[in-house]
């Protein structure tokens, strides 16, 4: 069985307008170092098992809780690599003016996506999904439920451990510190490399 490792810290945790040091490293070393851990247990665990023997409902329940931790360390790794204020490329700025009108009604839709879920739980994404042949706003919950087959290129965590050290219930002014720091680069490489533009 081969060990989940986390991915070193994408941003840098001191560099991030309006957020602390202490919350980004606290989230990265609890919450994604977390699932990280969770998700090799449960490979561990599933590794183990008897599946001709196991009852259904172990099985069930083992192979869901790899999806949600197995969701929850890949949309953290996105979630990091979206922070760090960078400008996009012009494959990624054309095809957000094309799939979406223009930057600002993108950006709008996204952070009033993020601002629906403060006091609750669950990701906003901006995804390449290949069937549409498009860039998606979607919404995530229990770090499941993106559109099937699609790519996230952005990832807003509206868990409350990603926000209540610094914003306490204030989910909004959290989600517009987190958009006036998107790392627009990092979203165009993984455009480039999901829909070869």
């Amino acid at each position: 069985m081969t060990l989940h490792e986390p991915k070193p810290l994408a941003c840098n945790p001191g560099a991030i307008a309006g957020m602390s040091e202490k919350i980004i490293v606290s989230h990265y070393e609890n919450n994604y170092g977390g699932a990280v851990k969770r998700l090799n247990a449960i490979e561990q665990k599933l590794a183990e098992l008897d599946w001709a023997a196991a009852p259904v409902f172990v099985v069930n329940g083992l192979k869901r809780e790899q999806m949600v931790a197995m969701n929850s360390m890949l949309l953290h790794e996105v979630f990091f690599d979206s922070l760090g204020a960078s400008s996009a490329d012009d494959a990624l700025s054309a095809r957000i003016t094309t799939d979406f009108g223009s930057f600002d009604r993108w950006a709008s839709q996204f952070a009033a996506m993020g601002k629906a879920l403060g006091g609750g739980s669950g990701w906003v994404l901006l995804a390449w999904s290949p069937r549409a042949g498009r860039l998606v706003n979607t919404w995530a919950a229990d770090h499941t439920g993106n559109v099937a087959g699609a790519a996230p290129l952005l990832a807003l965590d509206m868990y409350e451990h990603s926000y209540h050290m610094d914003f306490g219930a204030k989910a909004g002014a959290y989600v517009d510190a987190y958009m006036n720091n998107l790392n627009l680069a990092a979203a165009s490489q993984k455009l480039a490399a999901v829909a070869g533009d």
